[in-house]
């Protein structure tokens, strides 16, 4: 990278960035974002709750359970206030619905509510990170073309190696006016096997990351330095 001439150890580069209003649902591609303690402003502060499990660790409606709700586009009525303003959603039908419109949840199925959480309604860490390196390299032993939407992280980068993330767990990384802490490995699910366009479900993604990969990919992090970040910004390994 640039940097490691000029004595910044820059080791990638912001490739894209993805918010993501309703958990589970399809993301927005951002030109830049505000990073805050909760992670980028607005994302996944909305999720569907399956009232049958609302008692356990994980009673969020996913794409486990409904592969097309990738399909379903959520956005920001004023954009420029993703953390107050209203949020409406475009279901694969063309229906231009509020998130709150009881019409959504029913459409969603029986025995699912909305909740909103400021903080976010998070698996593991308010922030998640992937390089395009990883997803093609992951394509080849699984045998396959991937989009890196698949993984549904925040920030898409480009670095010098495929799997180079997760040399960074335990540092500190820089991008733009924000800093991250990496915390550790993404543990991966069912969900990556869903196509993120055709909502279609192929298992060799999953068991290419199980058999190669310990089944982790990519990486998690949390926010010690709130800040902007935009596409095209360099990311800084601080030790």
């Amino acid at each position: 990278m640039r940097g490691m001439s000029t004595g910044v150890n820059e080791v990638a580069r912001v490739a894209a960035l993805w918010r993501y209003p309703v958990k589970s649902m399809a993301g927005q591609a951002l030109d830049a974002a505000e990073v805050g303690w909760h992670g980028i402003a607005g994302d996944r502060r909305w999720a569907f709750v399956q009232e049958r499990l609302v008692r356990s660790n994980f009673p969020w409606l996913t794409m486990r359970e409904r592969s097309d709700l990738g399909r379903y586009r959520p956005r920001f009525v004023d954009d420029s206030r993703p953390e107050k303003s209203d949020t409406v959603v475009v279901a694969p039908g063309g229906a231009e619905l509020d998130v709150a419109d009881p019409a959504l949840a029913a459409e969603l199925g029986g025995g699912v509510r909305l909740l909103r959480l400021n903080r976010g309604t998070f698996d593991a860490a308010p922030l998640s990170l992937i390089s395009r390196q990883t997803v093609t390299a992951l394509g080849r032993l699984a045998g396959l073309e991937l989009d890196p939407r698949r993984f549904r992280a925040n920030l898409v980068v480009d670095a010098g190696a495929a799997f180079a993330e997760e040399s960074w767990v335990g540092a500190t990384i820089r991008f733009g006016g924000a800093r991250m802490r990496v915390d550790q490995r993404d543990e991966r699910c069912v969900m990556v096997n869903i196509d993120p366009v055709s909502s279609q479900r192929d298992p060799r993604v999953l068991r290419a990351i199980a058999q190669n990969r310990g089944a982790c990919l990519g990486v998690y992090g949390t926010p010690v330095e709130p800040g902007r970040v935009s596409v095209g910004d360099a990311v800084v390994l601080e030790r």
